[in-house]
Parts: C-alpha cells; structure tokens; sequence
C-alpha cells in the first residue's frame, strides 16, 4: 500500500549549487523540502515519483541518472543505485526527485511517471488509481512523490506575469494539501491552470486520483510564493 505521499515543488533554486545569491532566500523551502524527502525515505525504500513534462506520457526506471548542466551547473543525481551516465535530457521532476533522495542519506528506488502537463484530468485520476492498486499489490511499503509548482503568476516580475487568480488558486490547493484532502484537487481547472502556469496540476490530480479511496492526515511544510511563483511541500499520512 501507500505508506506516505510526498508533495514537492521543482524549482532548479533548491540546488544550493544553482541558487547563488538566491541560497538563504530559499533556505526554508530547503528544510522543507529535506525533511519531506526524509520521511519517504524512512517510510519507502521504493517511490513513485510523478511529474509533468511536455515530453509526454512515459516511465522512466530507477536505474536513471540526470545532471542539472541544462540549468548552468553540472550537479548529477540518480534515481536509484547502480544507475549509468547521466541523461542530459531527464525532466527537472525527475531531477528535483533524484536530488531530494540524495539529501536523505538513504538510496531510494525512484521510478519516474510523466505525464503531459495538459493531461485531462480523467487521465490523471485514471493514472492515480492504478498506482494505488500496484501499491497494494506490492509486498512492501511504497512511497509517492508528487512533483509541480503552483501558478507562476503571483507578482507582475512572476514568469507569467500578475494575475489575480493566482492567489485563490493557490490558496485551495494549500488547504487540499494541509488537510489531505483529494477532493479539491480532483476539481481542479486544466484551463485555469494553464493560464496560470500552474505545473503541479496534473501531478495532483494524479494524487487525487491515488488518495481518493483512503482517509489521510495531511502536514502542510511549507507554502508561499517566491519570485512570484507558488510552492507547495506537503506529506500525507494514512488515518
């Protein structure tokens, strides 16, 4: 079965190697982010780690390694042990995956699941529910981590620019995640989260789908919006 769901941002800023002059701005969501990883890894030696890509739908096995050289540092990781050289091209989920399972000490066996951004969120729901019945077939604790950011479009200096919308938006996915509640993300807009620049929205919605058939305590660690874009880090455990 599950054993805990992991929510977490991507932002290559986490790297304290990529976050030059930006390192102490993102140090608190570096502890969250450390503390999350570290208690998948103490629940799960095995994850799912879920993000969006615009390569589309596809698995990618724990015996992968990537390196963060496409955001100005070559800073390698691997999604479990014994993995090759690193794919210059592996997604920055995957990468803010493998980098979060270093810091734990611990060597997880990460398997990638990407899905487009734009996935309709049946899709999602679909996907969610077949990971949580291979959890429970499995002989032993799984873990899920979910990887996106929120809306990119908190402040006028933001990605996307200002919207007003960016706030509600954000603000019902803190409460969904605070609570370890699926519904409200379930019911998220794929329309209103693309205008957003919303990147987390299908990847919760995969969550939604994975959680919606157990109840969940939910911890919110963490959520604001630097740089005008929001992130969120989450850790639900079953009740």
């Amino acid at each position: 079965m599950l054993s805990l769901v992991v929510v977490l941002p991507h932002p290559p800023l986490l790297v304290p190697e990529l976050a030059a002059g930006a390192a102490g701005e993102t140090a608190e969501l570096r502890a969250a982010v450390y503390s999350a990883a570290a208690r998948l890894a103490g629940a799960a030696a095995d994850w799912i780690a879920v993000g969006a890509d615009s390569g589309g739908r596809r698995t990618v096995p724990p015996a992968t390694a990537g390196t963060f050289a496409g955001f100005g540092r070559d800073v390698r990781v691997a999604l479990g042990p014994g993995a090759g050289a690193p794919d210059p091209e592996l997604p920055l989920p995957l990468l803010v995956a493998g980098w979060a399972a270093g810091g734990t000490g611990r060597e997880p066996r990460i398997r990638g699941e990407l899905v487009p951004e734009d996935t309709p969120t049946a899709d999602c729901l679909q996907l969610g529910r077949e990971l949580a019945a291979e959890a429970d077939a499995a002989d032993g604790p799984l873990g899920l981590l979910i990887v996106g950011d929120g809306a990119a479009t908190h402040t006028e200096k933001a990605p996307g620019h200002l919207d007003e919308r960016a706030g509600p938006f954000d603000a019902g996915v803190a409460k969904a995640l605070e609570h370890g509640d699926p519904a409200p993300l379930a019911a998220l807009d794929p329309g209103l989260a693309a205008e957003l620049w919303a990147a987390g929205r299908a990847p919760w919605q995969v969550l939604a789908g994975a959680a919606e058939d157990r109840d969940w305590r939910g911890e919110l660690l963490y959520s604001a919006a630097p740089y005008g874009v929001a992130y969120h880090v989450a850790v639900w455990t079953p009740a």
